[in-house]
């Protein structure tokens, strides 16, 4: 491109005399773009946000991988972790008892799953000891029957830290008086608050030993082992690397697998929410169509000028590309910059127009996340850089190409 073409084609974004009207479409499309890729930004990084934090309060009570039997339960789990930990990309690993009961306290019942756990070992897979928001983890201790529960089901059985409740087993014992539930009481050791209201509210924590006497297990059995992972996006990847090895009646999932609905169901809101918030950046690029259209319309005397002194219609083209590209180039990098910012500072705006308003979008009594969220990233930001862009040059094409086609007798005709 020459720097006769680049000139005019810039000099024409500028409004002179007869075409205000024009400059002032060129405008509105630019804005159009700013606000389309602003929004679009935003948008997306407050989704990934939601995501992240949603995603990190369930594996903060989950595991990335966990390994259990068809069969039943997993003997000789000391062995399986021994064998596991070995895998580069396992951070850490803990044996784990999950039965289903029903808590009882102030004649009130509620059905739980049980987890038995080893304290010390489940700090390393797990984000229990960030949860407590009374006693302590540690507090479970062997014999002792401890339990810890969740603020929900503490909430709805109206107990507290160092009541008694009781746990029911749903395997039988035989007696005189036929089968009956075995019942054992626990003393509330701590309360904890995932912010996630299934395990709130249906979850409760006992030590491992515990749990194996409740459920009649042999001291080297447990229902699996929970590992956690340096990466957790590499899940799948170690799936596949302990499958290849694990014996037959070896069941291996991990995440993705457990909670695959929930994390593809908000992938596609984000999808579905990118796409109408796009439309917003392909109007403004219709925009440009327009402006350019009513420009070549103004401009065809002097592009006949042009072709008079020796210009191409290949050198008018580019001119008027120059004129639209700058448009969509210029819109686009004010929408980045004006997406990044908002989706860095989106909490702090909405708490301000919280405040101007008196209004809470995000009431603590309704919603676990109480505050928006957001994770903005480079992948996303560059995507839409990218479309934004490929729009804006779309948009030029057929102006342009009028443009280049214009007759130079016939437009000096009235001149």
């Amino acid at each position: 491109m020459s720097p006769y073409e680049l000139f005019i084609g810039l000099r024409y974004t500028r409004a002179k005399r007869r075409n205000h009207f024009i400059s002032f479409i060129s405008l509105i499309s630019l804005l159009g773009i700013t606000l389309g890729m602003t929004a679009l930004i935003t948008v997306m990084s407050v989704m990934n946000g939601f995501q992240k934090e949603i995603r990190t309060r369930i594996l903060g009570v989950a595991s990335h991988v966990q390994i259990s039997n068809f069969q039943g339960n997993l003997t000789d789990w000391r062995q399986t972790v021994d064998e596991v930990i070995d895998n580069p990309l396992v951070e850490a690993a803990a044996p784990y008892v999950s039965a289903q009961g029903m808590v009882s306290f102030n004649q009130i019942v509620q059905g739980v799953i049980v987890r038995g756990i080893l304290p010390d070992w489940e700090d390393t897979v797990a984000d229990f000891s960030h949860m407590m928001i009374s006693g302590e983890l540690d507090d479970l201790r062997p014999g002792e029957f401890g339990i810890v529960i969740g603020m929900e089901l503490a909430r709805a059985i109206g107990a507290f830290r160092g009541d008694k409740i009781v746990l029911i087993s749903p395997q039988g014992q035989v007696t005189p008086a036929g089968i009956l539930p075995r019942l054992k009481q626990f003393t509330v050791m701590g309360i904890f608050e995932a912010g996630h209201f299934e395990y709130d509210s249906g979850l409760v924590l006992i030590h491992l030993a515990d749990a194996q006497k409740l459920y009649r297990m042999e001291n080297d059995q447990v229902s699996g082992v929970r590992l956690k992972l340096y990466d957790l996006f590499q899940a799948p990847q170690v799936v596949r690397e302990l499958s290849s090895t694990a014996s037959a009646d070896t069941y291996i999932s991990d995440w993705t697998r457990q909670h695959a609905n929930y994390f593809r169901a908000i992938q596609i809101e984000k999808r579905m929410l990118s796409l109408i918030l796009a439309l917003i950046i392909a109007v403004a690029a219709f925009n440009i169509v327009s402006t350019l259209v009513m420009a070549v319309t103004d401009k065809q005397s002097d592009i006949a000028i042009l072709r008079t002194l020796g210009a191409s219609p290949r050198s008018i083209m580019k001119i008027f590309i120059v004129q639209g590209t700058f448009i969509g180039v210029f819109g686009t990098l004010l929408g980045v910059i004006g997406g990044i910012l908002l989706a860095y500072n989106v909490g702090e705006v909405v708490a301000f127009i919280e405040w101007v308003f008196n209004v809470q979008f995000l009431s603590r009594e309704v919603y676990y996340i109480s505050t928006i969220p957001s994770d903005p990233q480079l992948t996303d930001i560059v995507t839409v850089a990218v479309v934004s862009f490929v729009l804006s040059l779309l948009a030029t094409i057929y102006p342009s190409y009028r443009a280049s086609k214009v007759n130079p007798a016939e437009a000096l005709r009235y001149e």
